[in-house]
């Protein structure tokens, strides 16, 4: 099994921890921008103290970044700030299965903007999976009433701007990744990491503090739980941003889909929240399709 498969298995379901985490927070202690602020803010001096490490200890110097990778990584973070306080906000709207099934839209968004952007196409076999991906997403995703009202609403509008947002951040870090002159693709993703996550810290730290300053203090005294959500935010990113490196983006999120499982069984278990029929069904085609992802000559 390639690599970045096996990345962005174990990326899917550290980031589902992550989520869980967070949605205790958002619930018991912090706003929605103060949540989004500690996912960030308890990454930020471990992913310093992981890449400086490696420069100390390693044989390899610092490769050449491209001008232009300054301008992906801060459009990725920045839409990734964006990504993050939608589907906070959606975890109050629905439950949290539900948030994750909305959120991964991303996987045919990521799809088309990777294409647009990068030029990076799926082959027949890789979109036959993705589509059936979808068809188990929607069958999650879709609410028991027939009614508009049920479907065309804010959680729905939440879900939909956070694939988007999700989808666009996944592109800007392939590309960023791909302005460093390196051939190791975990330098890589740890160059563009430790970038993204510095200007994300910043950005949310000038927020909180022109417009409520109190969060911070919130976020601070939160910390036997956020320091949980920044390293399984860490370790998260870092397994995606190394997929990334390898793979086009639209096959990494393909096979992230695996996430929604992990989701559903948190939902389950730790939420006690009940499961469908018909989400079991939609479970078992999202397995379906990252099998065939999995499988399908690339």
């Amino acid at each position: 099994m390639d690599f970045w498969i096996v990345a962005a298995i174990c990326a899917a379901f550290v980031q589902t921890i992550r989520f869980m985490l967070q949605k205790v927070l958002s619930a018991e202690r912090l706003s929605v921008a103060g949540s989004t602020f500690a996912r960030f803010v308890y990454s930020f001096p471990f992913v310093w103290l992981l890449v400086v490490s490696y420069w100390l200890y390693a044989p390899e110097d610092v490769p050449r970044i491209g001008v232009a990778f300054w301008g992906w990584a801060v459009l990725g973070g920045s839409m990734q700030i964006f990504a993050t306080l939608c589907v906070v906000s959606l975890f109050r709207t629905r439950n949290f299965a539900v948030g994750m099934t909305f959120k991964k839209t991303e996987t045919l968004l990521a799809a088309l903007v990777g294409f647009l952007v990068l030029g990076e196409g799926l082959g027949w076999i890789g979109g036959a999976g993705l589509m059936v991906g979808a068809g188990g997403m929607i069958l999650i995703s879709a609410p028991p009433s027939r009614s508009i009202s049920a479907i065309i609403n804010r959680a729905s509008g939440l879900g939909i701007l956070s694939g988007l947002f999700f989808a666009i951040c996944a592109v800007a870090y392939r590309a960023a990744s791909l302005q460093i002159d390196s051939d190791n693709p975990l330098m890589r993703a740890a160059i563009t990491l430790l970038i993204v996550l510095s200007w994300q810290t910043l950005a949310m730290a000038v927020w909180l503090f022109l417009i409520d300053r109190p969060q911070i203090k919130a976020v601070w005294r939160a910390g036997p739980t956020a320091i949980w959500v920044g390293l399984t935010s860490l370790l998260g990113s870092y397994l995606w941003f190394t997929a990334f490196t390898l793979q086009n983006v639209a096959y990494v999120n393909a096979v992230g889909q695996i996430e929604l499982v992990f989701s559903m069984l948190a939902s389950t278990v730790f939420f006690k929240e009940t499961m469908s029929r018909r989400e079991s069904v939609g479970i078992v085609l999202i397995l379906c399709s990252v099998i065939v992802i999995i499988l399908a000559p690339l």
